[in-house]
């Protein structure tokens, strides 16, 4: 059986032509081959949008060549300016490139066309998490439960925000739902461990560090030292898990 990769050399002036073999060479794995494909395509059709928007995706989410899919995205905006794909697109270039206020704006982008779209939501609450406007990620992450109640990581992560906004008993909620999308994530069983050991809760926070240490014994040399466990230390039943 001959490849694509094997046919690449074969002369053509054909927008198809080039474009079929892209899309052939991404589907086989080759996504450099691809990419030069594309840009065949592109030499004949320098407006298409699908060639631009295709060989940005390669670019972001098999090559990891971030610039190159920015100019792919920036090219499909000039042909699409409307387009919720190519925004969102963009937007995960600049977040992977922690361009954070540049991905943001992206996110408003593609939310201005689908407000109710769960993943810019959530990703904008990334963005907006990881630029520190904790208040506002918040704000993204609970419109995006408005759309996805049963998202895990998005109750993780609103959980770790008020925990280290400092509300607690918020943060205990949070990782509860959490827990009960995945009770086998002992990241959250710790978390939530250590917010009920800062409200002083200590049969709440022993129990729940007891199901942590169960599900992954890095916990136990973790929970020794961690000073969120410092008002609870002295308790009775949390020296126990020592003896």
């Amino acid at each position: 059986m001959v490849t694509e990769k094997e046919k690449i050399e074969v002369k053509s002036e054909d927008y198809w032509t080039w474009y079929d073999r892209a899309q052939q060479l991404e589907k086989e794995g080759y996504y450099e081959d691809a990419i030069i494909a594309y840009d065949k395509a592109l030499s004949i059709r320098p407006e298409d949008y699908w060639s631009w928007y295709n060989r940005g995706c390669i670019a972001l989410e098999d090559l990891d060549n971030f610039p190159l899919a920015i100019e792919s995205f920036n090219r499909a905006l000039e042909i699409r300016p409307d387009d919720y794909w190519i925004w969102f697109r963009k937007g995960e270039t600049l977040r992977h490139l922690q361009h954070y206020p540049e991905a943001i704006s992206c996110y408003n982008h593609a939310l201005d066309i689908r407000p109710d779209d769960y993943w810019s939501w959530c990703r904008r609450g990334d963005a907006l998490r990881h630029s520190g406007q904790l208040e506002n990620a918040l704000r993204s992450y609970d419109r995006a439960l408005e759309i996805d109640s049963k998202s895990f990581w998005v109750w993780y992560k609103r959980a770790d925000i008020l925990r280290y906004l400092g509300d607690y008993s918020e943060a205990i909620h949070s990782y509860r739902q959490a827990i009960a999308i995945n009770a086998v994530d002992d990241y959250a069983w710790y978390n939530l461990a250590c917010c009920a050991s800062l409200i002083g809760d200590a049969d709440l926070a022993i129990s729940h560090l007891k199901q942590a240490l169960y599900l992954s014994p890095i916990n136990w040399q973790l929970a020794s030292t961690d000073p969120d466990f410092n008002p609870i230390r002295d308790h009775v039943r949390f020296q126990a898990l020592w003896h």
